[in-house]
């Protein structure tokens, strides 16, 4: 068998020497064989292999290895980048010519970056070249390197041109320019890999297209053929450029009612939802890297919400069915006032009982009122009843999504601006949208694993959090996506308009639940829930001192005047919140009484779903849905196991074929193999292994540092009506924006358990290694830092009152859940009744004393 090199020589294949290959990519991977990886390759070649099919083939063969050992995926990585290196230019400078020269089909120059980048490649090349460190390629898992190289990373005539390095020295001047300091320490900053900018931002910066932005909020123009085809026109420039976008369609009448031109009557908003569906499908993001994204949003008073309820269910008339869109509600408070009360619920046309969706609060329930005893509504029913349909839609489609109106709009700091009136499309970003303004949001997320430090003492590994670290980041990762406003290319003039006006931006977060893991807290731990707060109030406060830093140099914003951070309030005091002493919140807010902000609002946990896997980091704050699961690829399927619990069974001698064919069966999960020791079973509890409770608990602890909202899934193994309306009235009273993004459910079965050899499932090892146990050290008060703002002058212990309140109202929700008697009730409220204090006299305890 020979392989023909890239030259075009042909030789024969030699095991040994493609061994030695690999071998020289195995450098400090003891627990790989090389030896076996070349072996597997050389059987799986053909004669005429080119040396790129088999390095290809040889990344393939590692990846399906990684079962056996992490380091198998390292590898696999270390190989396909080694690949792309040798079929790549090691010059910047080069591979933006090679970008720029691009023709296309009809051989028209079509270049893939601008003229402007290009020249700045150009008059800084050995500055960049020296800085930019392609040894960091090497650094990505195979799965993270395979998603950069499918969407990501650019090509010319169908092949890759640019390396992970590249890419990452593209997105940098293509936000900052020609200002090289900023360049220089965002490309270090992005390569170190302590936080990504969005999908859109990895695209297109540097290139003609320039749109950068991921999240776009459009409001109905109007109430017309006009006005509706206006919008459609927006959301498809909107989504042509790797927009996702919210649409709320409340003005929009309802079917039945009469159109004054023609006197016919309306056909409502099905068919004119099936023309935006079909909009959807055909104008994709960026040109097929990903699907148009729409989410449509509606308040529950709308005469036509029993017809939007169905319209992503499979079964049913098709023609009226919209199922490529995603659906959400727009929940006032007097909605789930009344299906608490059992009481009627009226629906109106907006045509005949205008307004409903401009107003909030006090002011919403006084006009609903005043229609409603004038008997404007087109019908009434249950509150209860409509509130069953929302909830046999989420059982069966997953949504809609649900987000409370009152709380979106009380708890912002545009609410100077006017109603809010929609979320996007993954339910974090809440912003003011009308027909003349389309609200828009820059994305980045902070790779909170990063700044995780373990350090061997004499009897166990000491664990702390670098919050100073941390807080630097935020700090650089808000002025960056401050910079994105002005580089950035938007699709309509709508959109241009509202985002220099309000400068909204949205700091996220990935990997928390591998934070934990690290330090080996359970999820939903005392330990993790305090740390949890204290990575949100941290981060909170490193956006608001970067922006209120950029307001002294460049101004506050053009709406500042009037917001809730105008009058010295920030998100905690719009929730009646006390931050900890870790950071001193006084000397910000003398700051920004003095300077204002430059940006609206800061910080919007989204869901994280492509670039966390570029990182190798779980989704987002979410826990690990499986501890192994199957990743999809181009070039085929792999099984991958949870990296720390491998690791973990690895070093307690536990990990073999029988217990990997053990948690295949188990469904990834590992609760029931009593061989691994409690403490070990108790982190790696699954997501449909954590209460959704706990869950939501956790985003309530870290919503007053959160001034847009979060994209909150809710897991549920076993499903009842019961079991929902809980969790969606605890969702509510605890003050969340967003109740609930998507409902998820398990699969009935994983198809990977049809692999299992069940004669391999009994006889597990029991533990015969030692794990190094995880002492966390919870940081000192005040955060010894060297920022601007300077430390606290106070210590104490962080909210550690509100912590207690937490856990005991954890044992309520428990005993609760427990209860034979409330388990199956189909309206199941949270009860919130109080519970008798042990402690004698009542001052001895925190909770009752205050």
């Amino acid at each position: 068998m020979h392989v023909v090199k890239r030259g075009g020589r042909r030789e024969p294949v030699s095991v040994d020497k493609f061994a030695r290959r690999v071998a020289r990519l195995c450098e400090g991977l003891s627990s790989v064989s090389a030896s076996e990886i070349a072996q597997k390759t050389v059987e799986g070649a053909f004669d005429g292999v080119s040396t790129v099919q088999l390095n290809d083939l040889a990344s393939e063969t590692a990846a399906a290895l990684v079962t056996r050992h992490p380091d198998y995926g390292m590898v696999a990585a270390r190989l396909a980048v080694s690949n792309l290196h040798k079929q790549t230019s090691s010059r910047f400078v080069e591979v933006m010519q090679t970008l720029y020269d691009n023709k296309d089909e009809t051989g028209e120059h079509s270049p893939l970056v601008t003229q402007e980048l290009l020249q700045r490649a150009q008059k800084h090349a050995d500055v960049l070249e020296s800085a930019i460190v392609y040894d960091r390629d090497f650094s990505y898992s195979y799965f993270g390197y395979k998603t950069l190289e499918k969407s990501y990373l650019l090509r010319v005539d169908g092949h890759v041109v640019e390396r992970p390095q590249h890419m990452l020295m593209r997105v940098a001047l293509g936000i900052h320019g020609e200002d090289m300091p900023k360049v220089l320490e965002t490309y270090a900053a992005l390569s170190l890999r302590k936080f990504t900018h969005a999908s859109p931002t990895l695209f297109n910066a540097g290139t003609p297209q320039g749109q950068l932005s991921s999240c776009f909020l459009v409001a109905m123009a109007a109430d017309s053929i006009d006005g509706i085809y206006d919008t459609l026109k927006t959301c498809a420039q909107i989504s042509k450029t790797a927009g996702g976008i919210g649409l709320h369609i409340h003005n929009i009448r309802a079917k039945g009612t009469i159109i004054t031109g023609s006197q016919g009557r309306s056909s409502g908003i099905v068919p004119m939802l099936r023309v935006f569906n079909n909009t959807a499908r055909y104008v994709d993001q960026g040109g097929n890297k990903r699907p148009g994204a729409f989410a449509v949003y509606l308040e529950p008073w709308h005469a036509d919400i029993l017809d939007f309820l169905n319209l992503r269910k499979n079964h049913g008339a098709e023609e009226n069915r919209a199922r490529d869109l995603f659906y959400a509600l727009w929940v006032p408070d007097l909605f789930m006032k009344k299906v608490e009360r059992g009481e009627k619920w009226s629906l109106f046309c907006p045509r005949k009982a205008p307004g409903l969706a401009d107003v909030w609060g006090d002011d919403f329930e006084r006009l609903y009122e005043e229609y409603e005893a004038k008997g404007l509504y087109n019908a009434q029913m249950n509150a209860q009843e409509l509130f069953k349909a929302i909830l046999t839609s989420q059982i069966e489609t997953g949504g809609p999504f649900m987000l409370y109106k009152d709380s979106c709009n009380a708890k912002s700091n545009q609410k100077n601006l006017g109603t809010i009136k929609s979320s996007n499309l993954c339910t974090e970003i809440v912003q003011y949208s009308s027909p003349d303004e389309v609200a828009v949001c820059n994305l980045a997320s902070v790779a909170l694993p990063e700044f995780v430090e373990l350090k061997k003492g004499d009897q166990s590994v000491l664990g702390s959090y670098n919050f100073g670290e941390l807080h630097k980041t935020v700090k650089h990762m808000t002025r960056n996506l401050n910079s994105i406003i002005e580089a950035n290319c938007y699709p309509v003039k709508e959109a241009e308009t509202s985002n220099k006006r309000h400068r909204p931006i949205a700091v996220g977060v990935q990997g928390l639940a591998d934070v934990f893991m690290k330090l080996q807290m359970p999820y939903d731990s005392p330990e993790a829930a305090e740390l949890n707060v204290l990575i949100f109030e941290t981060i909170y406060h490193a956006a608001c001192e970067a922006s209120i830093e950029l307001a002294a140099e460049l101004g506050a914003y053009e709406t500042y005047t009037g917001s809730p951070a105008s009058q010295g309030k920030l998100q905690f005091d719009l929730w009646n919140k006390t931050p900890s002493d870790l950071w001193d919140w006084a000397l910000l807010k003398s700051k920004l009484a003095k300077h204002g902000m430059r940006n609206s609002l800061l910080v919007a946990p989204m869901p994280t779903a492509s670039t966390s896997q570029i990182l190798g980091h779980n989704e987002c704050f979410e826990p690990y849905t499986s501890n192994i699961y199957v990743r999809r690829v181009q070039a085929g399927e792999f099984l991958v196991v949870n990296q720390w619990l491998m690791r973990d069974l690895i070093n307690l001698g536990m990990w073999d074929e029988q217990m990997k064919n053990r948690i295949i069966h188990d469904n990834g999960s590992i609760q029931s193999i009593s061989e691994i020791p409690e403490k070990i079973r108790a982190v790696y509890r699954t997501a449909w292994e954590i209460k959704a409770r706990s869950i939501i608990d956790m985003a309530a602890a870290r919503a007053p540092y959160i001034d847009q909202s979060q994209s909150l899934n809710i897991f549920m193994p076993e499903i009842t009506h019961g079991k929902i309306t809980a969790m969606h009235f605890h969702g509510w009273k605890s003050g969340l924006k967003t109740g609930m993004y998507y409902l998820r459910t398990p699969p009935a079965a994983a198809a990977i358990q049809f692999t299992v050899d069940k004669a391999m499932l009994q006889n597990i090892q029991a533990p015969t290694g030692e794990l190094d146990e995880v002492v966390y050290e919870p940081p000192s008060m005040p955060w010894a830092s060297d920022t601007p703002s300077g430390p606290s002058t106070r210590a104490s212990t962080p909210s550690s009152r509100e912590m207690l309140i937490l856990s005991a109202k954890r044992r309520a929700e428990t005993e609760l859940e427990s209860s034979p008697s409330k388990k199956e009730d189909l309206y199941e409220i949270y009860d919130e009744s109080p519970r008798a204090c042990s402690l004698v006299p009542e001052a001895n305890c925190e909770t009752c004393s205050g």
